[in-house]
């Protein structure tokens, strides 16, 4: 299925306007989506606001939004009042500078999106994308979406462009923030750290050798329960212990890594043996859960074969 654009946007570069659109980078449906189902009687459950003063249900229509400046004190705003606030969306992505592309910490990345040109966009897209390779930077925009100003990263990968949404400094906390006590790094125990390092090294990121097995744990028990088959409940196990943290010698722990460990397999890596898509791709056949066909017409056959 083809791919559907988000938006149509224009990316401002100088006096050059690149129309683009712009579509998800993350595939749909690829979460299990739970419920919450009352237990006694099996049906979905509705949220609902209290009001913690009278104790009564709220619904939306009588809800505003409020700020807490002091202790149980508020200021309100009226919908109206905060729509006034909101940025007002133009539909451009305005690009305000040039910085190398490695110079941005990927701590300040939030959510992707590709870019493709739109009509009568191909050769500006084509020249932003070419130009950011050549130099080596990429650019930071002002993208205004939802009410909301976003900072926009644009950088250019091999086959087109990825507008990466940034956090803001503030939105950020540094790591001096955090208690990290300096240990001693002996040159002997470096070298070894270093010799398991390239041991299990490799020159490329492939993210078809990992996959999420929870939740394959999660889609197999639910085929399960679908099935009416009961599902083994292991007995917890306390992590940690009482005793705290175990007291390694890291020299000897070193040494007996070297040679042990191994490079993770493809995720679904079928057997030398296995034959067919499977084994030549290297990917599971994984089919999502089948959802749960009512029993009624079961029942009502079988009440008719008693009568």
């Amino acid at each position: 299925m083809a791919a559907r654009s988000l938006a149509s946007l224009t990316i401002s570069f100088g006096l050059v306007s690149v129309p683009v659109k712009i579509y998800t980078t993350v595939q749909s449906g690829t979460g299990v989506p739970f419920h919450f189902i009352h237990k006694n009687c099996g049906s979905r459950l509705r949220q609902q606001y209290f009001c913690i003063k009278e104790d009564v249900p709220v619904e939306r229509s009588e809800m505003i939004k409020g700020f807490e400046f002091s202790k149980d004190q508020y200021v309100t705003f009226e919908p109206e009042e905060l729509k006034e606030l909101e940025e007002k969306g133009s539909g451009a992505v305005e690009i305000t500078e040039f910085v190398p592309a490695n110079r941005i910490d990927p701590i300040y990345y939030e959510k992707a999106y590709y870019v493709a040109p739109d009509k009568r966009g191909e050769k500006p897209y084509a020249l932003l994308a070419e130009s950011m390779r050549k130099t080596g930077r990429c650019a930071l925009a002002r993208w205004a979406a939802r009410g909301k100003q976003y900072l926009v990263q644009l950088r250019a990968v091999e086959d087109g462009i990825i507008m990466q949404q940034l956090r803001y400094s503030d939105e950020v906390r540094p790591i001096s923030d955090i208690d990290i006590e300096r240990g001693e790094v002996k040159p002997a125990e470096l070298e070894l750290a270093i010799k398991l390092i390239d041991q299990i090294s490799e020159d490329e990121f492939h993210p078809e050798k990992y996959e999420d097995a929870v939740k394959d744990r999660i889609e197999s028990a639910i085929e399960e329960k679908v099935e009416g088959k009961e599902i083994s409940v292991s007995p917890s196990v306390e992590e940690g212990g009482a005793g705290g943290a175990t007291v390694i010698d890291l020299m000897e722990a070193l040494r007996g890594s070297l040679g042990k460990v191994s490079r993770p397999k493809a995720a679904g890596a079928a057997p030398a043996s296995a034959t067919g898509s499977a084994a030549a791709t290297g990917k599971s056949e994984r089919k999502p859960p089948k959802r749960a066909v009512s029993a009624a017409p079961a029942e009502k056959r079988a009440k008719a074969g008693r009568k």
